[in-house]
């Protein structure tokens, strides 16, 4: 039973009534995450990409108030061009809702909501996590998505955390909260859009190989009384940053936020852009492109979940 709260598409409703794969896609994407126009298109492509998969894509927001599951072509585009959107994480959406915002949604506030649909699956771009820690001292700045990970049944397709966090600490604490990493068709859990890193890679918890096997161990960790589940798709490899100049970009880019006292929620936009900037579009291509291909890994899975 969907909740009275929230809204959702005819076209979403119908598949869910009816058991076909549906998958859900987050809005921060198209509101933060990508500049104009590349973020309208990525969004359309990443819808695109899980219609030809077998699937229905379901963008989430907070329309004016209003939990959405499932927006229009015409409302995604008004979330593209809207300049001062809402970013929504789980602690926001009362507040969204509460206070009629226009807001994107994160990887928490999305699971949530798409959980509150019945819809299983979703796909996203990377997961948020531990940030680095300031000089000598320990950040406490961790990512809601982790907690949301914990205690939501979703299947969260990514291409595994942003490559700026602090990465073995953030696979540390989604272990503490039982969450299952899943390498599709890799042992090394994926850094957003760098290509993997030859035999220094962070370990993920097992390894499938198709999307019925990612599909399988997903229903099983929920049967068994599990929550969340990753299942880390590493960024295409004819697009994949180089490690080691994502490496040297990065540390320019801490920096300059450091000097600018850029803190909390304004740190990850910031780095991004910079990022994008210092290595001459290469990490907005691959964050393009890896958004795509998990949109359409994504509704694969679904469609095994489904019984497809």
């Amino acid at each position: 039973m969907v909740p009275s709260w929230l809204s959702v598409s005819p076209e979403v409703a119908a598949a869910l009534a009816a058991g076909h794969p549906v998958v859900a896609l987050e809005s921060t994407l198209i509101a933060h995450g990508l500049p104009w126009p590349a973020n309208l298109e990525t969004a359309r492509a990443a819808e695109d990409a899980v219609r030809r998969n077998g699937a229905t894509p379901a963008t989430v927001a907070v329309w004016h108030g209003v939990p959405t599951v499932g927006l229009t072509a015409a409302q995604v585009e008004e979330l593209a061009r809207t300049p001062g959107v809402w970013k929504a994480s789980r602690r926001d959406l009362g507040a969204a809702v509460g206070l009629k915002r226009l807001a994107a949604t994160t990887v928490s506030a999305t699971m949530a909501l798409a959980h509150a649909a019945g819809v299983r699956v979703f796909a996203t771009g990377g997961i948020g996590g531990a940030h680095r820690a300031e000089g000598d001292g320990e950040s406490w700045d961790v990512s809601a998505d982790l907690t949301e990970l914990g205690r939501t049944p979703v299947l969260v397709v990514c291409a595994g955390a942003k490559s700026i966090l602090d990465l073995p600490r953030t696979l540390e604490l989604l272990e503490t909260l039982g969450v299952p990493v899943l390498g599709y068709r890799t042992a090394a859990f994926p850094e957003f859009y760098l290509g993997l890193r030859e035999g220094a890679g962070l370990p993920v918890s097992a390894r499938v190989e198709s999307p019925a096997e990612a599909a399988a161990v997903f229903a099983a960790h929920v049967r068994l009384g599990g929550a969340g589940a990753l299942l880390a798709h590493p960024c295409p490899a004819d697009v994949a940053v180089a490690p080691a100049e994502f490496d040297a970009a990065l540390a320019v880019a801490l920096a300059e936020a450091a000097a600018a006292g850029t803190r909390g929620p304004a740190v990850t936009p910031f780095l991004l852009a910079r990022l994008a900037e210092l290595t001459a579009g290469r990490t907005l291509a691959a964050n393009r492109a890896l958004i795509v291909a998990d949109a359409a890994l994504a509704a694969e899975v679904a469609v095994k979940l489904a019984g497809g």
